[in-house]
């Protein structure tokens, strides 16, 4: 009868998410190269590249892919033959391998999870607890699933009660463009089917841990309806023309995957949960001769591609930008920023917007400023900054038009499309937002030349930074003038797709 020690699960949990940090799956890069290949829009093909470029400087730096290093969530089938050597729970040995990844001295991995959810929200400092599900199975060995999800693409996961005769493929149809590009896509849709309402959504998050495998699937063809499905909602999302990081093209899904579960003859629950541009999942068997660590992949797996900006793109000074200038900048237009820009992101705009409804002194003048989404991850080494790719811009729609009205800030810097009330505000201020590409998180920082803490260092990752950039690539993603490349490019190429 096989002995599972509690060293072996600790070690092996840290070792597992230490590895998906900065090593993507490999057919997960197979499949965005081959897409970046054929894909027909600049912009979306600029957006890829750069992910592929980031991904391989991850797998050789060994930093992490994405800022956000994500909440974990650990599948585990426990078999029943299985006996354990160990003065902790299951719950406490994973998450004492959860503690000791994010805390490698040798690559930091930020902290995101929050106590007290609907109170204090409190950083626990070591990004525990995990979301655990176990089961219990026939066997004699401890098979482990580990993965790590960013916020942005969490919160676009989407949840519905149809009825038994509901098309299951227009929900997703008209469900899919209404989150946005803050999942950062090209990725996989998680899609589960059946059971209850809590049982979908474990689907949904659990065939997110499969391979992905729709080229093989086509070529095959399709065993069942679950299959079906998968390429039917393949072509057909793909076909919205929403495209890599929502500019419009050719790709807007990777791979379906979908799980199903018997349910109730009245119901039909369907969960459906998106996986980002920072796909990060492993798994490993515990049999009991010891810790299952990870090999790395060989760096050949990775495309040997560099990322130059377009000669065409227009370098900025931020040191000494004028409202002219934003108001020149054109929509889809790449610059290079240089200069000092400010950092802020939920908490730090939720404490300014504080400040400025009691009319007192905000600790930074944000003047003539640009202000970046983003929540760093702890340099190590010689770093000026960790791995810095830019959070989801819509959760700060709600502060911006108060914080251009009274502040002056000239602009923003963020991930995906503002919704309609920032767009509002930003052609009624004539400022500009900025997007920079989710998924490049460690390929940005490179542009980060220096960095200090400016106000509220006790908020962590979330306080407001001073970061001296150069040569620093973005896209202008709504101009003064509220034109928003978020609206126009997948229509656009929503209407190219629909004449091939």
């Amino acid at each position: 009868m096989p002995v599972i020690k509690q060293a072996d699960v600790i070690d092996s949990v840290a070792d597992a998410l230490q590895f998906i940090s900065y090593f993507h799956p490999t057919d997960f890069i197979e499949a965005m190269h081959e897409a970046w290949k054929k894909e027909e829009s600049p912009a979306a093909k600029d957006a890829m590249l750069q992910i592929l470029v980031n991904s391989r400087m991850c797998a050789e730096g060994r930093r992490p892919i994405c800022q956000d290093t994500g909440i974990v969530t650990v599948f585990m089938k426990i078999g029943m033959n299985v006996t354990w050597d160990s003065e902790l729970s299951v719950e406490d040995m994973v998450n004492e391998g959860v503690r000791r990844a994010y805390q490698h001295p040798d690559n930091v991995l930020r902290a995101s999870i929050l106590a007290d959810p609907a109170g204090a929200r409190k950083n626990t400092g070591d990004n525990t607890p995990a979301v655990i599900h176990m089961t219990v199975v026939p066997g004699d060995t401890v098979e482990v699933e580990v993965a790590a999800k960013g916020g942005g693409s969490e919160n676009k996961a989407k949840m519905v009660m149809l009825n038994p005769s509901d098309s299951i493929v227009d929900w997703v149809l008209k469900t899919v463009p209404t989150m946005g590009a803050g999942w950062c896509p090209p990725g996989m849709l998680g899609i589960g089917i059946g059971g209850t309402a809590e049982k979908a959504a474990v689907l949904a998050k659990e065939s997110l841990m499969e391979p992905i495998d729709i080229h093989e699937l086509r070529e095959r063809g399709p065993q069942n309806r679950a299959e079906e499905l998968r390429l039917e909602i393949m072509d057909k999302v793909n076909d919205l023309g929403i495209g890599a990081q929502g500019l419009g093209g050719l790709t807007t899904v990777l791979d379906i995957k979908i799980k199903d579960y018997p349910t109730h003859a009245a119901s039909l629950p369907v969960c459906m949960i998106p996986n980002c541009a920072a796909t990060r999942h492993t798994h490993f068997t515990l049999d009991g001769s010891g810790p299952a660590l990870q090999t790395a992949p060989d760096l050949s797996a990775w495309p040997d591609l560099e990322y130059t900006p377009d000669e065409s793109a227009r370098r900025v000074n931020m040191d000494s930008i004028t409202k002219d200038e934003v108001k020149s900048w054109k929509p889809g237009e790449v610059l290079l920023l240089s200069g000092k820009i400010l950092t802020g992101r939920d908490a730090a705009h939720k404490r300014i917007v504080e400040l400025l409804d009691k009319g007192e002194e905000l600790p930074v003048d944000l003047k003539g400023r640009f202000i970046y989404y983003v929540g760093p991850v702890d340099p190590v080494r010689d770093e000026v900054v960790g791995p810095a790719g830019p959070t989801t811009a819509t959760r700060m729609d709600k502060f911006t038009d108060q914080v251009l009205e009274e502040t002056g800030l000239f602009g923003m810097i963020g991930k995906a499309e503002r919704g309609p009330i920032a767009i509002e505000s930003i052609k009624k201020h004539e400022s500009a937002y900025l997007m920079a590409v989710g998924g490049s998180a460690y390929l940005v920082s490179k542009a980060i030349i220096g960095s200090q803490v400016l106000a509220f260092p006790e908020m962590g990752m979330e306080a407001i930074y001073e970061f001296e950039v150069k040569d620093m690539p973005v896209t202008v993603a709504v101009d003064s003038q509220g034109i928003s490349v978020h609206n126009t490019g997948p229509a656009e190429w929503q209407k190219i797709i629909m004449q091939k």
